[in-house]
């Protein structure tokens, strides 16, 4: 599919159920006994390849079910302006979609050894905070060792501990390729877990 300015872009679902459902007001927190259900679309932002996750279920408590994931690609040819704003227009349809409670991103890490992947992580995040500020949706941030404590057990779990802790959550029948998208299902269990 090719966007206005002639690049092309791509945006894939692994799984996809048909689902009505209400949400909640931002700010509110659930008492204790009073489950608030909520969906959550949890990202590991990217300009290359994305991965979102939409995951619902009870804030701070209970089951929680997978509706999408996927993920979001950019033509690497491209200008960076032209591929942030591909990557906003899709963030964009995604939360226009499934009207998310809230959007969980990672915490921005990087090696001083690497600043330039840092920089292109910033501009995509920024991009991603844009399109979810537009929404009126609030941006709910994790550090990366949170996510792996709360998905796995371990805050310095490998990468593939995460993948294999998501496929059991989820009883998926494969692990979600590429990486991007379990580890935006693994941000998104940890926002439905430990709340905002």
């Amino acid at each position: 599919m090719l966007g206005p300015a002639g690049f092309a872009f791509r945006r894939f679902a692994l799984r996809r159920f048909g689902i009505g459902f209400g949400g909640i007001r931002e700010g509110i927190r659930p008492e204790r006994g009073e489950p608030t259900a909520v969906r959550v679309l949890g990202i590991d932002p990217g300009l290359g390849c994305t991965g979102y996750a939409v995951v619902e279920g009870e804030l701070l408590r209970g089951e929680q079910r997978l509706v999408e994931a996927g993920a979001i690609r950019s033509d690497e040819k491209e200008p960076l302006a032209l591929r942030l704003v591909q990557l906003h227009r899709e963030v964009t349809a995604v939360l226009t979609e499934f009207s998310p409670t809230a959007l969980a991103l990672e915490d921005l890490y990087s090696e001083y050894r690497f600043p330039r992947t840092a920089l292109l992580m910033a501009h995509a995040r920024g991009s991603i905070c844009l399109a979810a500020g537009q929404q009126d949706v609030p941006v709910w941030s994790y550090p990366a060792r949170q996510v792996k404590l709360t998905v796995v057990g371990n805050g310095a779990a490998s990468k593939e501990q995460v993948q294999a802790m998501v496929v059991r959550l989820f009883h998926l029948a494969r692990t979600p390729t590429p990486n991007d998208v379990a580890d935006a299902i693994a941000v998104a269990v940890t926002a439905l877990r430990r709340g905002p």
